[in-house]
């Protein structure tokens, strides 16, 4: 659990949790911000050991994921009072990885009939960034892989599409990252890297579902 603060008794506690367990969103809320907390805990961990394979997790990844309360103590060890499992991961939230299945992908990458593009990683880094709330980085990211995206596939036709809205972010997204530079992003800013973003994210998934 999440929750810095203690809750008053055993009763109050049960309570919470009865109200969490008969809510997918309240559920879904709790583990954001538990994976928000370790993310957070994994990234400075990172930058202390200068440790580039320290890498931040996903929920779906873990082998149990579970809201509850307990003992500080027991916690710690894995031990809650009362828990309730999460369900798997709604289909819907997977939308972006494209219509193409990874283990079909990664055979064709393996086989030479793909490859992976210098933009997929850094796309990929910058919605890490975004999810992660981290502004500034994210905006660093999305500049770069918005240039490298638009070099790879000048003439692929994946890209057909948005090309206007890409060439359209260069300029608001070229000025987002100069601003991370210095300072936390405003609302417009933030808003600017996250629509370029998607819009990549769109390319990349059609060029995904196509075999590339």
């Amino acid at each position: 659990m999440a929750h810095a603060e203690p809750f008053a008794d055993d009763a109050a506690a049960s309570k919470w949790l009865s109200a969490v367990r008969r809510d997918r969103g309240a559920l879904a809320t709790e583990l954001a911000a538990a994976l928000a907390i370790l993310n957070r805990m994994l990234r400075a961990h990172r930058a202390v050991v200068a440790d580039p394979f320290v890498r931040e997790v996903r929920g779906e990844l873990a082998s149990a994921r579970r809201v509850g309360y307990g003992e500080g103590v027991a916690i710690a060890g894995g031990r809650l009072d009362a828990s309730v499992d999460l369900p798997p991961e709604d289909e819907a939230r997977r939308g972006r990885r494209g219509r193409m299945s990874p283990q079909e992908r990664l055979a064709a990458t393996l086989g030479g009939r793909a490859h992976v593009l210098a933009c997929e990683e850094l796309l990929l880094r910058a919605r890490l960034d975004l999810d992660a709330r981290r502004g500034r980085e994210a905006a660093l990211q999305a500049r770069i892989a918005l240039e490298t995206l638009l070099a790879e596939l000048a003439s692929d036709p994946a890209l057909n599409r948005d090309r206007g809205d890409l060439e359209a972010a260069r300029v608001p997204l070229a000025e987002a990252a100069n601003a991370a530079l210095d300072a936390e992003l405003d609302d417009t800013a933030l808003t600017a890297v996250r629509g370029a973003v998607e819009h990549m994210e769109r390319v990349m998934a059609r060029r995904r579902a196509t075999g590339g």
